[in-house]
């Protein structure tokens, strides 16, 4: 895990748990033995803290829901590697942070004048590397996309359709709701049901990421 994608919380105190704390501390022990009734009680519990802690760094609010609910994923992902020596929260927090932080320099790089010594494809910047170790990358690459790829494929066709419309034609929630005649909130249920499926559905192949 690079230093970018850390997650422990720097400069660490001991730490005392309240009693909010400790119930999280139940709810992470069901979800990591597979319990998605916990999964939804954390989810709900620190949804809208989780917006107002983005919304310091983001100011979109479709992109803030994005952030958020993406941070959840990757945190529900990452249970294994949680350490109970801090609060839940703490580390959550942390999270999102580190993945707004990836946003931020994402957008940055998708905004990258054409004059600059880089390139730039979905996002990432490529650097012409010499050597096997791009090579490699680009394998774990390949592997990468193609078992998100397989892994939308297998959801019911209303949520496939949905997060193929949010994550690879960008299109906004209202364009959505247009497009498909649906009401905004079930649009925004369909998206978040369909992130819970996919990380159902990887997390399993955790170790690909």
């Amino acid at each position: 895990m690079s230093r970018s994608e850390s997650y422990e919380p720097e400069n660490p105190k001991k730490r005392e748990a309240s009693d909010s704390s400790l119930e999280d501390d139940g709810y992470v022990k069901r979800a990591r033995e597979g319990d998605q009734r916990a999964f939804r009680l954390l989810s709900r519990k620190y949804e809208k803290p989780l917006y107002y802690h983005v919304m310091k760094m983001v100011k979109i609010h479709e992109q803030i829901e994005d952030i958020v609910q993406e941070s959840f994923v990757k945190a529900f992902s990452n249970l294994d590697s949680y350490n109970t020596d801090y609060a839940f929260s703490t580390w959550l927090y942390r999270i999102a942070t580190n993945h707004t932080i990836d946003y931020l320099r994402k957008k940055k790089l998708q905004t990258t004048s054409i004059d600059e010594p880089v390139t730039v494809k979905d996002g990432v910047m490529h650097l012409q590397l010499a050597g096997s170790s791009e090579t490699d990358r680009n394998i774990i690459k390949r592997e990468r996309k193609r078992i998100i790829t397989d892994a939308i494929q297998s959801l019911p066709e209303k949520y496939r359709e949905v997060i193929v419309m949010r994550h690879i034609d960008e299109m906004s929630y209202q364009e959505i709701s247009e497009e498909l005649d649906l009401p905004l909130g079930t649009v925004k249920a369909h998206i978040f049901r369909a992130r819970e499926l996919l990380y159902k559905a990887l997390i399993d192949k955790k170790d690909k990421f």
